[in-house]
């Protein structure tokens, strides 16, 4: 499976180590050196996955996580010295897919990136199904979703959001539910079913489609 890899890490050996490694199995791989510049190179490129260094400098692995969670679902490995719980249990709080301490066996780094890319794969086949939900249809193969015939453009999180709702629809998903998604708290959740209405309803004040079931969470109709 060959994927493009994005492999942010400050220490020069350490990237090189990575890169060498995770070229040889077969992946094409950009590394740079700072999380100002892996926010930019990831919204330029568009990586199949992420490698992570938590500590950077200017920008840190963790706030390179809350920025690209706000729009991607890119799947996000971790690198770091940090191997206390909490710092872990943090890292997958903020949406990352994986955690590895350091310091680490490359081979198991690769092996690790090579299951989650087989975990994305599967996901993007069993999600490769037309949803449609009245005039809603979502189409996740090519990424696209139109409303009465109309194209809508979508964030990957709103995008994320729609389908997860459509492929069972009038089905109540628990805000605790749509945070296996990738969102990174409920409130969250909350803004991005906001955001989601602007664009499918007439009246996103009083929705029609995209409903709220008070106490319990969402649901789409």
């Amino acid at each position: 499976m060959c994927a493009h890899i994005l492999v942010a890490e400050d220490n020069p050996h350490q990237a090189e180590l990575v890169r060498r490694y995770l070229e040889h199995d077969g992946h094409s791989v950009v590394v740079v050196h700072d999380g100002r510049s892996a926010i930019d190179e990831a919204r330029r490129r568009d990586p199949d996955l992420l490698v992570l260094d938590v500590m950077m400098p200017a920008v840190d692995g963790l706030d390179v996580v809350r920025v690209l969670r706000a729009d991607s679902d890119v799947p996000i490995v971790l690198l770091t010295a940090r191997s206390a719980e909490d710092d872990v249990l943090l890292g997958f709080d903020l949406g990352a897919d994986d955690y590895v301490t350091k310091p680490f066996r490359p081979r198991q780094l690769v092996a690790r990136v090579r299951t989650i890319l087989r975990r994305a794969g599967r996901a993007r086949a069993t999600n490769a199904a037309v949803l449609k939900v009245g005039d809603i249809v979502v189409d996740p193969l090519r990424h696209e979703v139109t409303l009465a015939g109309e194209p809508v453009a979508l964030t990957p999180m709103e995008f994320r959001l729609l389908s997860t709702l459509a492929a069972q629809p009038h089905r109540v998903f628990t805000r605790g539910q749509l945070l296996q998604d990738g969102f990174t708290t409920e409130r969250t959740v909350d803004v991005h079913v906001v955001k989601l209405r602007r664009k499918i309803e007439h009246d996103p004040r009083r929705p029609r489609r995209l409903l709220t079931v008070y106490g319990i969470g969402y649901k789409l109709v």
